[in-house]
């Protein structure tokens, strides 16, 4: 074969490569479009992390924003709160909540929560369990310290059994992007 022959076959594959690289890129980016439906971000969060990332997720989606409080409030203090919820987890502990939320009204909900002890925080839990999610469609995110999502998922679908929840993002303390967030909801295809 002569060099401009091979010169073209190279250049004709860069460019199929190139075009469709730039099709990945943009489908990862594109803008979220939720119009159709009713979202709910409902988030707990002890450090400020998970809220960034529900605030991220609410200003992508539009949609409504519920931050889940339990009655009383965790210490501020990292060991102190690290023993308790320690305890918690043990003793399958419920916290009350200031407010249960209301889900019914929604056909997605994108649920925020720390990961403590290699699972949802108890406020989650206790979300989970006072709100009716038959039909619903969650959407799962936390943040960590270094052990990952962990369980946190799968315990959310254990406490949502008539949910169908979908694969999570998971960021790691306060390093969420909303382009990678943006790219993680493109995915789930609602």
């Amino acid at each position: 074969m002569n060099y401009k022959v091979i010169t073209g076959i190279v250049l004709c594959f860069a460019i199929i490569f190139s075009f469709g690289m730039y099709k990945v890129f943009a489908n990862q980016n594109k803008e979220v479009n939720m119009s159709d439906k009713k979202v709910l971000v409902a988030y707990y969060s002890h450090s400020g992390n998970t809220k960034a990332v529900a605030e991220k997720i609410q200003h992508l989606t539009g949609g409504d924003i519920f931050e889940i409080t339990p009655k009383t409030p965790y210490p501020k203090e990292y060991n102190v709160v690290v023993e308790q919820a320690s305890k918690e987890k043990a003793n399958n502990v419920f916290p009350e909540l200031v407010n249960n939320g209301n889900v019914k009204d929604y056909d997605i909900i994108f649920l925020g929560t720390p990961v403590w002890w290699y699972t949802m925080a108890g406020p989650v839990k206790t979300f989970l369990k006072e709100n009716d999610f038959n039909g619903k469609v969650i959407a799962p995110f936390c943040t960590h310290g270094g052990g990952g999502a962990s369980s946190t998922y799968i315990d959310m679908q254990k406490l949502a059994p008539d949910a169908k929840v979908l694969e999570g993002y998971t960021s790691y303390e306060n390093s969420a992007k909303e382009n990678e967030i943006t790219s993680w909801i493109n995915k789930l295809k609602f």
